[in-house]
């Protein structure tokens, strides 16, 4: 527990350090698009810092932007979390399940682009409850991954390293489920 906790404090102060050293009395646009939207996510801190690098392909308060980047970034962190060949054994079963994690987030990547240009009311809704399925599965998994490798003998160390892996892609994803779902909201309403 003190592991996590000393991680999201880093977190925290490192995306402090970043947001004032890069700050100027005039934040552009998509910056301050990302902050507001972020305070719809549970890991408010951990959105802004992820998204913030991609500001540049956030148009202008463009939640359909945002979200397929949050989703993208998702995916990426559920590829990447890179284990040494002991960790690896020791939880092959939560790698498989993450896989299953990256598919799903894969397939909502593509419907969200797709539901961006429906036209009709039901498809577009039909296309983002298809996301927001995938998406919550994929949140499943990942906590799943944690659940199935937490009562196996395994060295501390090692155990808290892989759920810090872990987990932060579960909070990455969970951000990408609420701006998806801000998006549908938003949406919804617009579309007649």
């Amino acid at each position: 527990m003190e592991l996590k906790n000393t991680f999201f404090l880093i977190l925290l102060l490192s995306t402090t350090i970043l947001q004032s050293s890069s700050a100027n009395p005039k934040r552009p646009e998509p910056d301050r698009f990302i902050v507001s939207s972020c305070q719809t996510t549970r890991y408010p801190s951990l959105c802004v810092h992820t998204l913030s690098a991609y500001s540049t392909m956030i148009r202008h308060n463009n939640d359909q932007d945002l979200a397929q980047t949050a989703l993208t970034i998702s995916l990426a962190r559920a590829r990447t979390p890179s284990f040494k060949r002991r960790e690896y054994l020791a939880i092959k079963d939560c790698i498989e399940v993450l896989g299953n994690s990256v598919d799903r987030l894969g397939q909502s990547v593509k419907e969200l682009g797709r539901a961006g240009h429906a036209v009709a009311s039901e498809d577009f809704m039909w296309k983002m409850s298809n996301v927001q399925t995938w998406v919550s599965a994929a949140l499943t998994d990942e906590t799943t991954c944690l659940d199935g490798f937490s009562g196996q003998a395994m060295e501390g160390k090692l155990k808290r390293l892989i759920r810090l892996k872990v987990v932060h892609v579960a909070q990455v994803t969970s951000n990408a489920l609420a701006l998806v779902n801000h998006f549908a909201e938003k949406r919804t309403v617009k579309i007649p």
